[in-house]
Parts: C-alpha cells; sequence; structure tokens
C-alpha cells in the first residue's frame, strides 16, 4: 500500500485529503469473497453474492451477483474457478461513523473533522454491525465511494433474546438474538439480554460472550 494525495467531488464539495491507496491485485475467480473488487469489461464491480456449483456432470464453476461501485448496477455472471480477475486501485479512508438522517449515513476524518455523507445502499451487509463512535475504512475508487470496510471482530449488546440456560455451555444449539444495531443473529443458548458478544463480520457469526 502506498499513501497518496486525492481531491474527489462528494455531494458537491471538493474533498482533498490523504487516503491509503490499494495496489491492485490479481484474484483467481475461485477466491473472490463478499466484498472482492476487481475491474471487468472496462468497469470495476464488488461482489456482492457468490456460490461454488460442482454439477453432477461438467465443470465447476462460480456463480457471482456483481455491483458496479460507479453506477450501482447489478449483474449476474458465472466463472471458472482458475480464471483470473484483475483487482482494482482502492482508496481507503478511515472515518468515524456519527450518525445517520434518513438513508444517509455520515462518517468524521478524526484528522481533519470533516464530515462526509454515505448512501444507505452503499453500506450492504455492514450496517447490521455498524455502531456509532465505530472507527471504520471507507472504500472509494476515483473518489466514488462504494463500500464500507467494518473492523474483523466487533463487539456489539444483545437487546433481546428468550431467556438463557446458565448450565448450557454448549453453542451447538442456538436460538436467534438481537443486537443493539436492530440486526438478528444466532447464539448459543446460555447467551441472555444485556450480554456483549463478539462477532466475527466476515461471516456475520456469533464468536464469544464477553
Amino acid at each position: 500500500m502506498i499513501l497518496v494525495e486525492k481531491c474527489s467531488k462528494i455531494s458537491k464539495d471538493i474533498l482533498c485529503r490523504k487516503g491509503v491507496l490499494n495496489m491492485a491485485e490479481v484474484y483467481m475467480a475461485g477466491d473472490v469473497r463478499n466484498g472482492t473488487t476487481f475491474e471487468l469489461d472496462g468497469n470495476v464491480y464488488k461482489v456482492v453474492e457468490f456460490q461454488h456449483v460442482k454439477p453432477g456432470k461438467g465443470a465447476a464453476f462460480v456463480r457471482t451477483k456483481l455491483k458496479n461501485v460507479i453506477n450501482g448496477s447489478v449483474i449476474e455472471k458465472t466463472f471458472n474457478p482458475s480464471e483470473k480477475l484483475q483487482g482494482a486501485e482502492i482508496e481507503k479512508r478511515e472515518m468515524q461513523y456519527l450518525y445517520n438522517d434518513d438513508d444517509l449515513y455520515y462518517f468524521m476524518d478524526n484528522e481533519t473533522y470533516e464530515q462526509i455523507p454515505v448512501n444507505k445502499s452503499d453500506l450492504g451487509d455492514m450496517l447490521k454491525f455498524l455502531k456509532e463512535n465505530m472507527l471504520v475504512k471507507i472504500l472509494s475508487f476515483k473518489g466514488k465511494i462504494f463500500a464500507i470496510e467494518l473492523p474483523l471482530f466487533v463487539e456489539l449488546e444483545i437487546t433481546y433474546t428468550e431467556p438463557g440456560f446458565s448450565g448450557n455451555t454448549s453453542t451447538n444449539a442456538t436460538k436467534p438474538a438481537t443486537l443493539e444495531t436492530g440486526a438478528t443473529i444466532n447464539v448459543p443458548l446460555f447467551v441472555n439480554t444485556g450480554d456483549k458478544i463478539r462477532i466475527d463480520t466476515r461471516t456475520g457469526e456469533y464468536m464469544e460472550r464477553i
């Protein structure tokens, strides 16, 4: 990664800042995950869904749903797992989440105190685990913000779940629980309302009670 100066227009304001530019990598289609960003046919796409398919007959393939990071259009495309994909040079900028106003979510640069709005549609599944004052990375391509990147693990409080059983420490049996962000995930039976838990944001799964 290299430090670069970037100047781009966001919400009709000119925003000049220092960011971190991730130099383009080459991916194998079989290694893509949600959030992987690459160039294809002159456009830049982010993977929003993927599935590895192994038919009874014929070669395996990867079925994907891709979002154009510039215009927001979504396409479906299949790839050979060994097909090479050219990664895009993405700028990542650390910012702090402040608050939301309807479908706009506001983030602040803690060095310059500049605030920028990000559309709800650009937050994707990360919105489920986004909490006020959380530090995240804002991802943009040529000045266009298209996603945020949360820490790998976040700690959130459970606001509601059915009463647990103190003697049941098994993590195999689960029940639904509502988080302080409003999202719902499955947790072990011994977890209760008011508990804080650690979540893996890459999978959206419960890790442990804190």
